[in-house]
Protein backbone atom coordinates (compact mmCIF):
# COMPACT_ATOMS: atom_id res chain seq x y z
CA UNK A 1 0.00 0.00 0.00
CA UNK A 2 1.23 3.00 -0.95
CA UNK A 3 1.90 6.15 1.69
CA UNK A 4 -0.73 7.96 0.23
CA UNK A 5 -2.97 4.91 0.41
CA UNK A 6 -2.00 4.67 3.99
CA UNK A 7 -2.73 7.97 5.17
CA UNK A 8 -6.20 7.93 3.49
CA UNK A 9 -6.72 4.29 5.62
CA UNK A 10 -6.31 6.45 9.06
CA UNK A 11 -8.29 9.47 8.08
CA UNK A 12 -10.80 6.37 7.20
CA UNK A 13 -10.45 4.72 10.35
CA UNK A 14 -10.43 7.99 12.49
CA UNK A 15 -14.01 8.64 11.16
CA UNK A 16 -15.26 5.41 11.85
CA UNK A 17 -13.72 4.84 15.41
CA UNK A 18 -15.61 8.15 16.82
CA UNK A 19 -14.55 7.44 19.89
CA UNK A 20 -10.86 8.13 19.09
CA UNK A 21 -9.00 11.30 21.45
CA UNK A 22 -12.78 12.83 21.95
CA UNK A 23 -13.28 14.76 25.06
CA UNK A 24 -16.22 17.23 25.52
CA UNK A 25 -16.71 17.34 21.45
CA UNK A 26 -13.23 18.66 20.82
CA UNK A 27 -11.49 16.03 18.24
CA UNK A 28 -7.20 16.32 17.74
CA UNK A 29 -7.11 16.76 13.84
CA UNK A 30 -4.19 16.28 11.39
CA UNK A 31 -4.89 20.06 10.66
CA UNK A 32 -4.74 20.90 14.55
CA UNK A 33 -1.18 18.93 14.76
CA UNK A 34 0.01 21.27 11.41
CA UNK A 35 1.58 18.92 9.88
CA UNK A 36 4.24 15.53 11.16
CA UNK A 37 6.21 16.82 13.61
CA UNK A 38 7.94 13.29 13.50
CA UNK A 39 8.81 14.03 9.99
CA UNK A 40 10.30 17.16 10.58
CA UNK A 41 12.23 16.69 14.33
CA UNK A 42 15.44 18.97 13.34
CA UNK A 43 15.14 22.05 14.55
CA UNK A 44 13.86 24.29 12.03
CA UNK A 45 11.25 27.84 12.43
CA UNK A 46 8.11 26.89 11.13
CA UNK A 47 5.34 29.98 9.94
CA UNK A 48 2.72 31.14 11.58
CA UNK A 49 1.82 30.18 15.34
CA UNK A 50 1.41 26.21 16.72
CA UNK A 51 -1.57 24.65 17.98
CA UNK A 52 -3.32 25.35 20.82
CA UNK A 53 -4.72 22.53 22.10
CA UNK A 54 -7.04 23.40 25.05
CA UNK A 55 -9.09 20.20 26.07
CA UNK A 56 -11.67 21.19 28.93
CA UNK A 57 -13.06 17.62 28.77
CA UNK A 58 -16.91 18.07 30.50
CA UNK A 59 -16.17 21.74 31.65
CA UNK A 60 -19.35 24.06 31.13
CA UNK A 61 -18.65 26.89 33.44
CA UNK A 62 -18.79 30.03 31.98
CA UNK A 63 -14.97 30.19 32.12
CA UNK A 64 -14.64 26.79 29.95
CA UNK A 65 -16.98 28.53 27.38
CA UNK A 66 -15.51 31.52 27.16
CA UNK A 67 -11.92 29.45 26.81
CA UNK A 68 -13.29 27.68 24.27
CA UNK A 69 -14.19 30.15 21.92
CA UNK A 70 -10.95 31.95 22.67
CA UNK A 71 -9.37 28.90 21.38
CA UNK A 72 -11.45 28.84 18.53
CA UNK A 73 -10.83 32.20 17.47
CA UNK A 74 -7.34 31.16 17.68
CA UNK A 75 -7.29 28.34 15.54
CA UNK A 76 -9.74 30.35 12.86
CA UNK A 77 -6.69 32.78 12.43
CA UNK A 78 -7.99 35.84 15.04
CA UNK A 79 -5.34 35.86 17.36
CA UNK A 80 -5.85 39.85 18.58
CA UNK A 81 -9.47 38.92 19.37
CA UNK A 82 -8.02 35.72 20.73
CA UNK A 83 -5.73 37.52 23.22
CA UNK A 84 -8.48 39.40 24.49
CA UNK A 85 -10.53 37.02 26.08
CA UNK A 86 -7.76 34.69 27.40
CA UNK A 87 -6.78 37.91 29.26
CA UNK A 88 -9.85 37.92 31.09
CA UNK A 89 -8.87 34.46 33.38
CA UNK A 90 -5.93 33.76 35.12
CA UNK A 91 -5.95 29.60 34.40
CA UNK A 92 -3.03 28.21 33.23
CA UNK A 93 -5.22 27.14 29.33
CA UNK A 94 -5.25 30.97 29.74
CA UNK A 95 -1.73 31.97 30.18
CA UNK A 96 -0.51 29.53 27.56
CA UNK A 97 -3.51 30.45 25.28
CA UNK A 98 -2.48 34.35 25.63
CA UNK A 99 1.50 33.63 25.20
CA UNK A 100 0.92 31.76 21.83
CA UNK A 101 -2.09 34.48 20.46
CA UNK A 102 0.75 36.40 20.72
CA UNK A 103 3.36 34.71 19.16
CA UNK A 104 6.00 35.14 17.58
CA UNK A 105 8.20 36.50 20.53
CA UNK A 106 6.54 34.49 23.31
CA UNK A 107 8.73 31.54 23.60
CA UNK A 108 10.47 33.12 26.51
CA UNK A 109 7.16 33.22 28.58
CA UNK A 110 6.17 29.84 27.60
CA UNK A 111 9.61 28.35 28.69
CA UNK A 112 8.93 30.59 31.86
CA UNK A 113 5.71 28.71 32.57
CA UNK A 114 6.99 25.33 31.66
CA UNK A 115 9.73 25.55 34.52
CA UNK A 116 7.37 27.13 36.56
CA UNK A 117 4.81 24.02 36.11
CA UNK A 118 7.17 21.02 35.28
CA UNK A 119 4.06 18.53 36.73
CA UNK A 120 1.34 20.12 34.29
CA UNK A 121 0.95 17.57 30.80
CA UNK A 122 -0.87 21.18 29.58
CA UNK A 123 2.03 22.97 29.38
CA UNK A 124 4.72 20.92 28.57
CA UNK A 125 2.88 19.58 25.82
CA UNK A 126 2.59 23.40 25.09
CA UNK A 127 6.07 23.76 25.46
CA UNK A 128 7.11 21.34 22.96
CA UNK A 129 4.65 22.85 20.87
CA UNK A 130 6.30 26.01 20.96
CA UNK A 131 9.84 24.44 20.58
CA UNK A 132 9.14 23.12 17.83
CA UNK A 133 7.42 25.93 16.11
CA UNK A 134 10.45 27.84 16.63
CA UNK A 135 13.25 25.40 15.77
CA UNK A 136 15.18 26.17 19.20
CA UNK A 137 15.02 21.77 19.83
CA UNK A 138 14.01 19.72 22.34
CA UNK A 139 10.44 19.42 21.79
CA UNK A 140 10.39 15.74 21.92
CA UNK A 141 12.13 15.74 25.60
CA UNK A 142 8.94 18.40 26.32
CA UNK A 143 6.30 15.58 25.34
CA UNK A 144 7.98 12.74 26.95
CA UNK A 145 7.23 14.91 30.22
CA UNK A 146 3.85 15.77 29.35
CA UNK A 147 3.01 12.27 28.74
CA UNK A 148 4.42 10.48 32.11
CA UNK A 149 3.99 13.36 34.32
CA UNK A 150 0.04 13.41 34.10
CA UNK A 151 -0.95 9.79 31.91
CA UNK A 152 -4.22 10.17 32.58
CA UNK A 153 -5.40 13.15 30.92
CA UNK A 154 -5.67 14.07 27.34
CA UNK A 155 -2.89 15.99 26.99
CA UNK A 156 -0.48 12.59 27.68
CA UNK A 157 -2.15 11.54 24.59
CA UNK A 158 -1.63 14.14 22.23
CA UNK A 159 1.74 14.48 23.12
CA UNK A 160 2.43 10.79 22.61
CA UNK A 161 0.40 11.10 19.28
CA UNK A 162 3.14 13.36 18.45
CA UNK A 163 6.16 11.51 19.47
CA UNK A 164 5.06 8.48 17.44
CA UNK A 165 3.39 10.55 14.56
CA UNK A 166 5.33 8.40 12.16
CA UNK A 167 4.61 5.06 13.34
CA UNK A 168 0.79 5.18 14.88
CA UNK A 169 -2.73 6.64 14.23
CA UNK A 170 -3.57 9.49 16.43
CA UNK A 171 -5.46 8.99 19.89
CA UNK A 172 -5.76 5.48 21.07
CA UNK A 173 -7.92 2.36 19.88
CA UNK A 174 -11.41 2.24 21.68
CA UNK A 175 -12.85 -1.12 23.04
CA UNK A 176 -15.93 -1.80 21.44
CA UNK A 177 -18.75 -3.63 23.61
CA UNK A 178 -19.95 -6.37 21.87
CA UNK A 179 -23.39 -5.93 23.51
CA UNK A 180 -25.97 -3.06 22.41
CA UNK A 181 -25.84 -0.29 24.71
CA UNK A 182 -27.65 3.08 25.79
CA UNK A 183 -24.46 5.37 24.87
CA UNK A 184 -25.24 6.15 21.07
CA UNK A 185 -27.48 9.91 21.69
CA UNK A 186 -26.46 10.34 24.90
CA UNK A 187 -23.73 12.99 26.12
CA UNK A 188 -20.50 12.00 27.58
CA UNK A 189 -21.74 14.26 30.56
CA UNK A 190 -24.92 11.89 31.28
CA UNK A 191 -23.10 8.87 30.29
CA UNK A 192 -20.10 9.71 32.98
CA UNK A 193 -23.12 10.25 35.66
CA UNK A 194 -25.06 7.66 35.30
CA UNK A 195 -21.99 5.23 34.80
CA UNK A 196 -19.70 6.53 37.42
CA UNK A 197 -21.37 4.49 40.42
CA UNK A 198 -21.68 1.42 38.50
CA UNK A 199 -20.38 -1.75 39.69
CA UNK A 200 -22.15 -4.22 37.65
CA UNK A 201 -19.69 -6.13 34.78
CA UNK A 202 -22.14 -4.03 31.87
CA UNK A 203 -21.82 -0.84 34.17
CA UNK A 204 -17.93 -1.02 34.51
CA UNK A 205 -16.95 -1.56 30.58
CA UNK A 206 -19.58 1.11 29.68
CA UNK A 207 -17.56 3.78 32.03
CA UNK A 208 -14.72 2.79 30.66
CA UNK A 209 -15.74 3.60 27.30
CA UNK A 210 -16.88 7.15 28.97
CA UNK A 211 -13.59 7.26 30.27
CA UNK A 212 -11.82 6.25 26.61
CA UNK A 213 -13.73 8.83 24.85
CA UNK A 214 -12.99 11.72 27.21
CA UNK A 215 -8.81 10.51 26.82
CA UNK A 216 -8.58 9.33 30.24
CA UNK A 217 -6.72 6.17 29.57
CA UNK A 218 -5.37 5.28 33.14
CA UNK A 219 -9.00 5.54 34.38
CA UNK A 220 -10.48 3.20 31.81
CA UNK A 221 -8.10 0.82 32.46
CA UNK A 222 -8.88 0.69 35.83
CA UNK A 223 -12.52 0.35 34.65
CA UNK A 224 -11.94 -2.90 32.91
CA UNK A 225 -9.78 -4.17 35.29
CA UNK A 226 -12.48 -3.62 37.75
CA UNK A 227 -14.97 -5.40 35.00
CA UNK A 228 -12.51 -8.64 35.29
CA UNK A 229 -12.79 -8.68 38.83
CA UNK A 230 -16.68 -8.77 38.74
CA UNK A 231 -16.15 -11.77 35.46
CA UNK A 232 -12.88 -12.69 35.33
CA UNK A 233 -14.02 -15.34 32.81
CA UNK A 234 -16.19 -12.49 30.14
CA UNK A 235 -14.11 -12.24 26.99
CA UNK A 236 -15.81 -8.62 26.70
CA UNK A 237 -14.35 -7.95 29.95
CA UNK A 238 -10.80 -9.91 29.13
CA UNK A 239 -11.02 -7.80 25.93
CA UNK A 240 -11.60 -4.41 27.68
CA UNK A 241 -8.66 -5.14 29.65
CA UNK A 242 -5.95 -5.74 27.42
CA UNK A 243 -7.28 -2.69 24.67
CA UNK A 244 -7.28 -0.50 27.56
CA UNK A 245 -3.18 -1.39 28.00
CA UNK A 246 -2.39 -0.44 24.82
CA UNK A 247 0.49 2.37 25.04
CA UNK A 248 2.21 3.36 21.80
CA UNK A 249 5.36 3.02 23.76
CA UNK A 250 4.71 -0.68 24.81
CA UNK A 251 1.84 -1.98 22.74
CA UNK A 252 3.57 -5.44 23.93
CA UNK A 253 1.14 -5.36 26.87
CA UNK A 254 -1.96 -5.11 25.05
CA UNK A 255 -1.16 -7.67 22.34
CA UNK A 256 0.22 -10.02 25.19
CA UNK A 257 -2.72 -10.42 26.91
CA UNK A 258 -5.39 -10.82 23.41
CA UNK A 259 -3.12 -13.19 21.32
CA UNK A 260 -3.99 -15.62 24.25
CA UNK A 261 -7.71 -14.79 24.36
CA UNK A 262 -7.27 -15.85 20.92
CA UNK A 263 -6.88 -19.29 21.65
CA UNK A 264 -9.33 -18.90 24.81
CA UNK A 265 -11.90 -17.80 22.70
CA UNK A 266 -11.55 -18.94 19.32
CA UNK A 267 -15.11 -18.28 18.20
CA UNK A 268 -15.58 -14.86 19.49
CA UNK A 269 -15.57 -11.76 17.51
CA UNK A 270 -14.83 -9.74 19.78
CA UNK A 271 -11.20 -10.84 20.34
CA UNK A 272 -10.56 -11.09 16.21
CA UNK A 273 -12.04 -7.24 15.83
CA UNK A 274 -9.36 -5.81 18.67
CA UNK A 275 -6.42 -7.49 17.56
CA UNK A 276 -7.45 -5.94 13.73
CA UNK A 277 -7.87 -2.95 15.63
CA UNK A 278 -4.35 -2.63 17.24
CA UNK A 279 -2.70 -3.49 14.27
CA UNK A 280 -4.66 -0.95 12.36
CA UNK A 281 -3.35 1.43 14.46
CA UNK A 282 -0.19 1.17 13.91
CA UNK A 283 -0.68 0.34 10.52
CA UNK A 284 -0.08 -3.40 9.87
CA UNK A 285 -2.51 -3.27 7.15
CA UNK A 286 -2.73 -6.59 6.10
CA UNK A 287 -2.71 -8.62 9.65
CA UNK A 288 -5.12 -6.28 10.47
CA UNK A 289 -7.51 -7.06 7.54
CA UNK A 290 -6.93 -10.85 7.56
CA UNK A 291 -8.01 -10.43 11.70
CA UNK A 292 -10.78 -8.21 10.77
CA UNK A 293 -12.43 -10.91 8.15
CA UNK A 294 -11.98 -13.47 10.52
CA UNK A 295 -14.42 -11.58 13.20
CA UNK A 296 -16.84 -10.81 10.33
CA UNK A 297 -16.94 -14.55 9.96
CA UNK A 298 -17.01 -15.73 13.29
CA UNK A 299 -20.36 -14.34 14.46
CA UNK A 300 -22.19 -13.22 11.19
CA UNK A 301 -24.49 -10.35 11.56
CA UNK A 302 -23.23 -9.87 15.28
CA UNK A 303 -22.82 -6.15 16.02
CA UNK A 304 -19.32 -7.02 16.03
CA UNK A 305 -19.48 -8.53 12.61
CA UNK A 306 -21.01 -4.76 11.61
CA UNK A 307 -18.40 -3.22 12.58
CA UNK A 308 -15.50 -5.13 11.27
CA UNK A 309 -17.12 -4.80 8.07
CA UNK A 310 -16.88 -0.76 8.30
CA UNK A 311 -13.03 -1.65 9.10
CA UNK A 312 -12.97 -3.81 5.71
CA UNK A 313 -14.91 -1.33 3.72
CA UNK A 314 -12.83 1.74 4.86
CA UNK A 315 -9.31 -0.67 4.03
CA UNK A 316 -10.52 -1.30 0.73
CA UNK A 317 -11.57 2.38 0.15
CA UNK A 318 -8.24 3.55 1.22
CA UNK A 319 -6.55 1.12 -1.17
CA UNK A 320 -8.29 2.33 -4.07
CA UNK A 321 -7.06 6.49 -3.50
Amino acid sequence: MSPRSRTALIVALLAVAAAVAVAGGAVLTADDRGGDPAAAMEPEPREGRPPLVLDLGLRRDAEAQRLRRAAELYRTGKPGEAAGMFRLSDSLEAKLGAAFAAWPGTLDRVEQLGALYPRSALVQLHVGLARFWAGTGGAPAAWREARDVQPDTPYAVYAADYLHARDFAPGLPAFTPSFTHELEGVSLAESFAQLREDRTLRGRLLYGVVLQRLARPVSARRAFAEAVQVAPNDVDALVADAVGRYEKNNPAAAFSRLGPLSRRFPEAATVRFHLGLLLLWQKDVEEAQRQLELARTAEPGSKIAREAQRFLDAIRNAGTD
